[in-house]
């Protein structure tokens, strides 16, 4: 059971205003992982969006297969998020509005995941910059950042979504949730998990819910220092599909 900073009460209440849904922080180039991004288009997936990253960015020039994989997930309802590597805020604004432009240009992206994204809070007025040079790239675009850790609170303002976890099942199971997160409905938060098993997928359904996070990627796959853990699908997949997709009840 996670230690909580708020009542199961309050984080229980948050979730009723959205449904759990699925983020997906990177899979693999779509040429070494067909299934998986085909699995996303799949009629019934709760899929909130899915991150593309080419090479740390979109690459140097168009990729074909990227392109096409991005297309078919947005003909099917996804939202395609191209991948602006922050590095907790080492990258410059013209590197990443540059990055930004490539990913709307090449695969008409809608909208951007800051990898590595600053959480604090004489950090937040440089993110909030590039934050609204991104929204004017176009009409609805969605801001998500991958703080990985519960940011200063006034990021809430600055993106649509905050990751405020991302790591091993380890340390999720016994997380604490910031007592600031029970203003903000659930859509404002995102977990991202892996080492996940099978037998305790349940339990981190009821983690994400009772922490009010509205997305998350939970996956049984493991990091190591040669192995990316969002690369490839959870071992469960259909389970995960069937636990959160349409029709279940919360």
């Amino acid at each position: 059971m996670p230690h909580l900073t708020t009542p199961p009460a309050a984080g229980q209440a948050a979730t009723e205003a959205g449904r759990l849904g699925l983020g997906v922080p990177g899979y693999a180039h779509p040429l070494l992982a067909p299934v998986e991004w085909a699995e996303l288009t799949r009629p019934g997936t709760p899929l909130h969006w899915a991150v593309l990253n080419v090479t740390d960015g979109p690459g140097g020039r168009p990729d074909p297969h990227c392109t096409e994989a991005a297309a078919k997930l947005r003909r099917a309802g996804g939202a395609i998020l191209g991948h602006l590597a922050m590095r907790d805020g080492e990258r410059s604004f013209g590197e990443l509005l540059s990055d930004a432009h490539r990913f709307r240009d090449w695969y008409g992206a809608d909208g951007f995941y800051l990898a590595d994204a600053p959480a604090g809070k004489a950090e937040l007025a440089s993110v909030r910059r590039v934050a609204d040079a991104l929204r004017g790239l176009g009409e609805g675009l969605r801001i998500v950042l991958g703080h990985g850790t519960h940011p200063y609170e006034g990021y809430t303002e600055t993106a649509d979504q905050l990751v405020t976890f991302a790591g091993t099942w380890a340390d999720y199971r016994w997380s604490q949730v910031a007592e600031w997160t029970a203003d903000h409905p659930p859509e404002t938060f995102c977990h991202l998990v892996h080492g996940v098993p099978r037998t305790h997928l349940e339990e981190a359904l009821r983690i994400a819910r009772w922490q009010g996070a509205g997305t998350i990627w939970f996956t049984d796959r493991r990091g190591a220092a040669d192995r990316d853990p969002w690369a490839s699908m959870p071992g469960y997949w259909d389970e995960i599909v069937s636990r959160i997709g349409p029709g279940v009840s919360e």
